[in-house]
């Protein structure tokens, strides 16, 4: 699947470029969510603070020495059955865009919502994280 605008592509390759890889189908997302490791699901999204500061912090939190064994991403508003197929998952959390869950024995052990990343900066996100991959990582 080709992106045609360029500012989506953009983002997925910045993704890609911190190590996730892209879950952009049901199918790849039941694959994923099959595997007993610890992962980190980053719910990607257009979005001012998306850019801004969501996937700045990713990269920021990503420098840690303990983090998610498996790294992985769906770009709500583009692969929408994918997501759909991810957000199914995080039981008891209401949809959110940007967002990211750690994923741990299946279950939902820490969700990071976008009421969480608005109005603060990367670093604030990416602490927030680094705590979190501290505490279930």
């Amino acid at each position: 699947m080709a992106d045609t605008n360029l500012m989506i592509a953009t983002m997925r390759k910045d993704m890609v470029r911190m190590g996730f890889t892209e879950m952009r189908t049901p199918a790849e997302v039941d694959e994923v969510f099959g595997s007993n490791a610890t992962m980190l699901v980053a719910v990607n999204s257009a979005c001012g603070c998306s850019g801004g500061m969501f996937r700045p912090a990713l990269a920021l939190a990503l420098q840690n020495e303990k983090k998610p064994q498996i790294l992985t991403t769906v770009f709500a508003g583009q692969d929408l059955e994918a997501t759909e197929r991810a957000r199914e998952y995080f039981v008891g959390y209401p949809p959110s865009s940007p967002s990211a869950a750690i994923i741990k024995g299946g279950n939902v052990v820490f969700m990071l919502d976008r009421g969480q990343v608005e109005g603060r900066s990367p670093q604030e996100i990416a602490d927030t994280l680094n705590a979190a991959f501290e505490e279930h990582c």
